[in-house]
């Protein structure tokens, strides 16, 4: 007994927590990520096995869902407010898995008549098939783009309420799902390519689809039984209002009114409302081009604008366990039995990261948390900038990023770059840097040192800790000031940023593709970070001063503001 009422037997906590609406929500995103982190691994590896072992076919790819996440995230987001929650995350469900299983059916269909494809028509049925597999997952991603906004920045926030607490806790606990789940899940797709075939690497995954996406229905229809305030939609309600205005000026202009006058204004009133109901071909066509300005223009508006920012530009930054990083790795010795260790310390380091939010976010609140992590990962990625000088680095601004490429398309008549010419030693183009996982042992160069990648690989793996700590305090405050009715549009935009910065991240690599120009693209990556985090602590400036300005004000009796978590 406590304080009177009757202690619940473990057993019934047990049940009820995983009955909640909190681990309902955990199971079906943990289904829905292990799901796309295998299709996303797989995706690449199949189109690169399509094209002969070339990256053109990943890399188109890459830029069609850049680009279309980039245009459309507004125009998602916008879809996911108007409409009622259940109804957005269902059509998000289906869209998602049924595109990825008719994906992986053609694919199927590829790799089993490739043949006889590359015969027909002169080859053009199977660049047709290329054409609609990278159409299909481009619609796919784009689906799971609404499904992440709908359930991860909406339906986690009315599920914890008014608990900021319990929002942290659900934050950091969806994350570390991700964390899991992207490695864990091209682990297990990648064993069935590599033990069974492509063909069942398809199967596999068109299956898990399949059966996910009836589970995860049923997931989501039972969180929405058991939280009905997923039901009640600020949009809706703001609906209902403005018909229940009308009506109300309709009365007044009655009462007010002669019969004539009235008569005439209601009829002006119904000429304009009628307009608004049945716009022009020309206004609706422009309607998705108006979204987009609405939503970027919203999202400039938003009191949260600048920690948005800076979280997008985390995004320009080649110190991640991408493909480019993992390139260079191998350019200085690294075989992958040392990559896929890092690989788990970086994990680990991540999980320790969400851990870590929830703790400090306790002692310090919310904003500090982000000022903390901030500091956090600027002084890991310190080690990154001290390693393009260390003794190993080949970093040499003298050899032209260009000799090479040049070379290879003027043919044997072009001038060869001074030094060696082997391979192995200099990679000078963007295929040799991304692709070069494929090079056999003896082919890794020799390395004089390796201080030099120990120091990178150090200060990516420490920073990993405040990285997670700074995106979930960026996500939390974005859940936490940003409009009911604009969480959708506003963090469809808040992708779009991010995508846009991931992109010029590339187009950097692009423009500086060998090994010895590799420490100047640290040096930016590190500098657009510390730009990320000045603005990030313009934003705790501006939010703790208006807080303390609040709590002296004699008028102002709580003391937490209501606009801003800190």
């Amino acid at each position: 007994m406590e304080n009177g009422t009757p202690k619940k037997p473990c057993c019934d906590a047990v049940r009820d927590f995983f009955t909640s609406a909190k681990f309902l929500i955990y199971l079906g995103h943990a289904l829905s990520t292990w799901g796309d982190r295998m299709w996303n691994f797989a995706v690449a590896v199949f189109l690169v096995e399509l094209y002969g072992n070339s990256l053109l076919l990943t890399a188109v790819y890459g830029l069609v869902v850049a680009g279309s996440v980039l245009l459309l995230g507004a125009i998602i987001g916008d879809w996911v407010d108007k409409n009622p929650r259940l109804k957005v995350a269902q059509t998000s469900l289906l869209v998602q898995n049924c595109s990825v299983i008719l994906c992986g059916i053609l694919l199927m269909v590829v790799f089993q008549f490739k043949e006889q494809l590359t015969i027909l028509y002169s080859g053009w049925l199977l660049t047709t098939c290329y054409i609609m597999v990278i159409t299909i997952a481009n619609i796919a991603n784009l689906a799971s783009t609404a499904m992440s906004i709908t359930i991860q920045r909406d339906w986690v926030v009315v599920v914890a309420g008014d608990d900021r607490s319990s929002l942290a806790d659900m934050n950091a606990t969806v994350r570390i799902i991700d964390q899991l789940t992207n490695i864990l899940a091209p682990m297990l797709v990648g064993q069935i390519m590599s033990f069974g075939s492509h063909f069942m690497g398809c199967g596999f995954i068109a299956g898990w689809n399949l059966c996910s996406m009836c589970l995860e229905y049923f997931l989501l229809w039972k969180v929405y039984q058991k939280t009905p305030a997923l039901a009640i939609k600020a949009g809706q309600k703001d609906t209902g209002d403005q018909e229940l205005k009308q009506l109300s000026i309709q009365k007044e202009l009655e009462n007010t009114e002669g019969p004539a006058e009235g008569s005439q204004l209601m009829n002006e009133s119904a000429v304009k409302s009628a307009k608004e109901q049945n716009p022009g071909c020309c206004y609706q066509m422009s309607e998705p081009l108006r979204t987009f300005r609405d939503g970027w223009v919203a999202y400039y508006n938003q009191s949260i604008f600048f920690a948005g920012m800076s979280l997008a530009f985390l995004y320009m930054t080649v110190l991640g366990f991408d493909c480019i990083t993992t390139g260079y790795a191998y350019t200085q010795g690294l075989n992958g039995s040392i990559l896929s260790l890092l690989m788990g310390a970086s994990a680990v380091s991540g999980i320790c990261g969400t851990v870590a939010f929830t703790w400090v976010r306790k002692k310090c609140g919310l904003i500090r948390t982000g000022f903390i992590a901030g500091m956090a990962q600027l002084s890991c990625l310190t080690l990154c900038v001290v390693s393009v000088f260390a003794p190993g680095s080949p970093f040499d601004l003298s050899v032209s990023p260009f000799q090479s490429m040049v070379s290879h398309l003027l043919g044997d008549n072009a001038p060869l770059p001074e030094g060696p010419t082997d391979a192995s030693m200099v990679t000078t183009d963007v295929q040799g840097l991304l692709n070069i996982s494929t090079m056999h042992s003896e082919e890794v160069p020799h390395i004089e040192s390796y201080l030099s990648v120990s120091l990178l690989f150090a200060g990516v793996i420490a920073a990993r800790v405040g990285l997670w700590s700074f995106d979930l305090t960026v996500t939390q405050l974005i859940q936490e000031n940003v409009a009911e009715a604009e969480r959708g549009v506003i963090n469809g935009v808040q992708n779009s940023m991010n995508y846009l910065l991931d992109l010029l991240h590339f187009v950097m690599v692009i423009l500086a593709p060998n090994q010895e120009a590799f420490g100047l693209l640290v040096i930016i990556s590190v500098s657009f970070v510390a730009m990320g985090h000045m603005m990030y602590f313009r934003f705790a400036f501006k939010s703790l001063r208006s807080r303390l300005f609040l709590c002296c004000s004699p008028e102002q009796k709580t003391d937490d503001p209501p606009s801003l978590a800190v």
